[in-house]
């Protein structure tokens, strides 16, 4: 008997993901039995709320390969990101005020370093090839005596395509740069190892991996080499400086409890999303022709695809499937009717860039659903193009782009 589907589906996990009944139980005594400050250092509700906070540190530190005392807690992933970048920057500007990023970067990294660039810094933003990853050689090609920071992402929020990090990771460190990436997408999805990837810093955040909204963590390296960074808000000195601020006890013990989850769940999450992705996949080609896959198949992140369907309007396509719960661009970003910045750097036309989906699978999507979907969208795209004079055309091996259009 296949299990009756419940409406509307939920195929938007890059965005946010449930919280795991697990994280919920783990979090529950911390908002009433144990409610203490972790800063309150002379009685024993202050002593349980540090201590639970300890053991949370500890979570992460090890889902990265980290020592607790390079985690520092954060609300969330784009503060870690404000926190590294602008730390590293007001630190070490005796050094240097050169920064590299990439132009696919999430924004709270591409509008810090536009940020920044009012105040002095200069920022190269290296292009992507087709497939969405860096060119190693631009990179090199990039850094001067100047650059005091690379920040590159480790997975793409839209595409999902996994930067080389460790080899930009070898870069950095022969050059004595620092190396910080926003590693939102990919910790708790795929294998991510500070001291293998040679990451000096690190973004995460706990809504990404079916923990709390609202908290985050940066990892900071301690020692080869150790990084210091100007805090960006000031106050009674919590997290060792980095960032003042009561700590969200309830919210890092979910956080710790769902980085637990992950480093011991991660290989059959992994096989069990790649393997419905390549169901969806195969079924989405097998219904549709003229359908894109945008970025690399093989460096992607396993929960992710990302399709441009051609030849039908991307508002009529989310229309058509409005029951299904996903994502065109990114969820940060989508407010805006510009197609994609992401897309538009791997080389797609408007009109591709605004007829792809983002399909995000995640621990309890179902074969099911994954089928619901397929056939949802093969039957939705096939009566669009069905309308679409374009479509027609196409077939019938009108080359479009060299049409002379009459304006009447």
């Amino acid at each position: 008997m296949p299990m009756p589907i419940k409406l509307p589906i939920y195929m938007d996990y890059h965005a946010t993901t449930p919280v795991d009944p697990r994280v919920v139980q783990a979090m529950l005594p911390y908002f009433t039995e144990h409610f203490g400050n972790a800063a309150s250092r002379n009685h024993p509700f202050g002593w349980e709320a540090e201590e639970a906070v300890e053991k949370a540190r500890k979570q992460v530190a090890d889902l990265i390969g980290a020592s607790p005392k390079e985690i520092v807690f954060t609300s969330g992933a784009t503060e870690s990101d404000n926190l590294a970048i602008k730390g590293v920057a007001e630190m070490y500007r005796e050094k240097g005020n050169h920064i590299i990023t990439c132009v696919t970067e999430h924004k709270a990294v591409i509008d810090t370093c536009k940020r920044l660039e009012k105040e002095g810094y200069r920022v190269t933003y290296l292009p992507v090839q087709k497939d969405g990853l860096v060119d190693l050689n631009d990179l090199k090609a990039a850094i001067s005596d100047k650059t005091i920071l690379i920040t590159i992402m480790t997975a793409n929020n839209e595409i999902g395509v996994v930067q080389p990090v460790a080899e930009i990771g070898a870069i950095a460190k022969e050059k004595g740069i620092l190396f910080h990436t926003d590693a939102v997408q990919a910790v708790g999805k795929i294998p991510f190892n500070v001291n293998d990837l040679k990451v000096d810093m690190a973004a995460m955040s706990a809504h990404k991996m079916y923990g709390p909204k609202g908290v985050g963590a940066l990892y900071v390296r301690r020692r080869n080499p150790r990084v210091l960074l100007s805090p960006i808000i000031d106050g009674g000195g919590h997290e060792r400086g980095m960032r003042s601020g009561t700590l969200n006890v309830p919210g890092i013990v979910g956080f710790g409890k769902a980085a637990e989850l992950c480093r011991l769940e991660m290989a059959s999450d992994t096989a069990r999303v790649t393997a419905l992705r390549e169901r969806l996949n195969k079924k989405l080609h097998e219904g549709l022709d003229e359908i894109y896959i945008n970025g690399s198949i093989e460096h992607r992140l396993p929960h992710n695809l990302n399709i441009s369907f051609a030849y039908v309007e991307g508002e009529s396509l989310l229309m058509g499937i409005n029951d299904v719960a996903v994502s065109s661009g990114s969820a940060c970003t989508s407010a805006s009717l510009e197609p994609s910045y992401v897309l538009k750097a791997l080389g797609a036309g408007d009109d591709l860039a605004h007829s792809s989906i983002r399909f995000g699978l995640g621990r309890w999507t179902t074969e099911e659903e994954v089928d619901y979907v397929a056939n949802k969208l093969v039957s939705v795209v096939t009566r669009l193009r069905e309308m679409s004079p374009l479509y027609e055309l196409a077939k019938e091996g009108v080359d479009l782009s060299t049409m002379q259009w009459e304006v009447h």
